[in-house]
């Protein structure tokens, strides 16, 4: 059996845990060898007001700036154009252009009701302080694993996630106040990783019960070295664990915008870059979510940059 395989097939014990991992922190899959892939391990979460890196708790379990779309200006009349009498000799038709295949350009934050796009630089340990409306991290110490003050600054209009440190980071996008509400929308990253090879990042939906079976959706997630995909878990109590892959066929390497679109109770569509990879309609949660991510404290050294984050109701 293949590597990936392996790593894959341990996937399917459970989902990305908060619990201390059981494989070893070089191990090369231990990003799956947290017990296996076990988000569903989450304890229910309980907002604070106005967190910080260090001091203020953030939500007890892992762990808005708005965005306001410049109105545009409406066109100006044009002048009737002056009809020109002189007959001219007919021009030859010119031979029509071949379409072209159009690329949507998902390098920008799209206008939304929550974006975040990194302007003001932050030393590590001041991330949450400068950004309460964007930034709700777990706090340091959690499960043993994630330590935000240690390993996310903010610099050149991203958000910089420093890994293999020896500690990992996580925490949820939004206010303190508005974060957990999610009910359908639609929730985008643009992101990339250097080095960090042996672990890997999981954005993901997270019901904000903290009830696995009310719906886990992951995208992106994967090992840095790996080629980043969607999860689409079950809500069936008991299998939570099952789920859809949903691969992308990019690199963690390059910058790409990965997006979910969540209609409750109806579909959730996965893109990248604007390009539609799969729509599911089988277990669309319909109860409160949280954005947030989840990034491992083993592997070698790098980065995972965030250059934007923006969500939708």
């Amino acid at each position: 059996m293949s590597r990936r395989r392996a790593i894959l097939a341990a996937a399917t014990a459970g989902c990305l845990a908060l619990g201390v991992p059981t494989a070893s922190a070089a191990s090369a899959d231990s990003w799956w060898g947290w017990g296996g892939h076990r988000h569903g391990q989450h304890a229910p979460v309980t907002p604070t007001p106005a967190p910080s890196d260090t001091a203020t708790p953030a939500p007890s379990d892992d762990e808005e700036s708005d965005a306001t779309p410049t109105e545009t200006p409406a066109p100006t009349a044009e002048a009737a154009p002056i009809e020109d009498t002189t007959p001219t000799e007919a021009a030859e038709p010119e031979a029509s252009a071949e379409p072209q295949n159009e690329v949507a350009d998902t390098s920008a934050a799209p206008a939304a009701s929550f974006v975040e796009d990194f302007t003001t630089d932050a030393v590590t340990g001041l991330v949450s302080r400068l950004y309460p409306q964007s930034w709700q991290p777990y706090p340091d110490g959690t499960s043993g694993i994630y330590a935000p003050s240690k390993t996310v600054s903010v610099h050149d209009g991203v958000m910089d996630v420093a890994l293999g440190t020896g500690a990992g980071a996580a925490g949820t996008f939004g206010s303190s106040a508005g974060a957990w509400d999610h009910v359908g929308g639609s929730f985008s990253v643009r992101a990339k990783a250097t080095g960090g090879d042996g672990n890997g990042a999981a954005f993901m939906l997270w019901p904000t019960s903290g009830t696995w079976s009310d719906g886990e959706i992951d995208f992106p997630e994967g090992n840095f070295e790996d080629s980043p995909s969607a999860f689409h878990h079950s809500m069936t109590p008991g299998k939570e664990a099952d789920r859809v892959q949903i691969g992308t066929g990019v690199s963690w390497r390059d910058w790409h915008t990965y997006t979910v679109d969540w209609v409750p109770g109806e579909s959730v569509t996965y893109s990248v870059d604007g390009k539609v990879l799969d729509t599911i309609t089988h277990d669309v949660p319909t109860t409160p979510h949280r954005f947030m991510f989840q990034v491992g404290n083993w592997g070698e050294q790098g980065n995972l940059l965030i250059d934007w984050v923006s969500t939708t109701e």
